[in-house]
């Protein structure tokens, strides 16, 4: 349930964010991803705010704003010095710190690179947003109606392989029906199979993110991220499906059309 209603309020607000322009979208990532940070930090140390958490949350900031206004690399150069720095800085647990700054350097160059300057962009991003918030509305209710087998009890014993299924459905109609109408709306169709095939990947690693975010948490013996929302976990417990996803589509992007023109590189085939 509390997946269900985070995307139910996250969905809407997403969607503003995507149409409002690149920048604002870009100050939108820098506080979730700097936040998830936080939240990462937390789990790993077991504190709260040391001070190469704030260093790092504002580098991952940086960052964020950085990309839209000097390109991508000027993000990975900030990223690069980051995990440079966690390094050189003593800390137990530091391969756990510089592999959430891998994941959340990937994850915030890839947000932004499927946004982009373009209205193309904007489809992109619904196209990710969409696939990967069905799934979890089609997981947790087929899974609620359904049950049967665990899907992986040791890591998450509340899924179930026919919520798996049943997200994996929800979650490729709802690709398939974004990419119809992006092509409709952009004049631009493309084949139907590469629009599933898509669908079905980033689907599946929505999924997948989700059950290696819930993997740490065990590892670190944490029941929610953080809780900066009540009731409901932390960031990372809401985002942790979409920024597995974001990675991939950003993937499928960049190797069909290229850095600078990722969203295309999602929609035009």
């Amino acid at each position: 349930m509390p997946r269900l209603l985070s995307a139910i309020v996250l969905i809407p607000l997403t969607a503003i964010a995507l149409v409002a322009g690149w920048i604002p979208f870009a100050l939108l990532i820098a506080l979730v991803m700097a936040g998830s940070y936080r939240e990462w930090e937390a789990m790993i140390t077991g504190r709260q705010s040391g001070w190469p958490s704030v260093l790092f949350m504002g580098m991952i900031a940086i960052a964020a704003i950085a990309h839209p206004m000097n390109g991508a690399w000027t993000s990975a150069i900030v990223f690069g010095a980051a995990i440079a720095l966690a390094l050189v800085i003593r800390a137990p647990n530091r391969h756990w710190r510089i592999g959430g700054l891998v994941f959340f350097g990937f994850a915030t160059i890839a947000f932004l690179a499927i946004r982009g300057s373009s209205a193309v962009g904007i489809w992109a991003g619904i196209f990710l947003v969409s696939i990967v918030w069905m799934t979890d509305i089609g997981a947790y209710f087929i899974g609620r109606i359904v049950g049967g087998t665990k899907l992986s009890p040791e890591v998450s014993p509340s899924k179930t392989w026919s919520g798996a299924a049943g997200g994996l459905c929800a979650g490729t109609l709802s690709g398939i029906a974004v990419w119809f109408l992006a092509g409709w709306v952009l004049d631009t169709p493309s084949p139907f199979a590469i629009g599933l095939l898509i669908s079905v990947v980033i689907s599946i690693s929505g999924q997948l993110g989700d059950l290696a975010e819930s993997a740490v948490k065990r590892r670190f013996a944490v029941k929610d991220s953080g809780d900066i929302i009540p009731g409901h976990g932390g960031l990372m417990d809401r985002i942790d499906s979409l920024t597995a996803a974001g990675i991939v589509l950003w993937c499928i992007g960049l190797a069909n059309r290229g850095l600078g023109a990722v969203p295309q590189g999602i929609l035009f085939w």
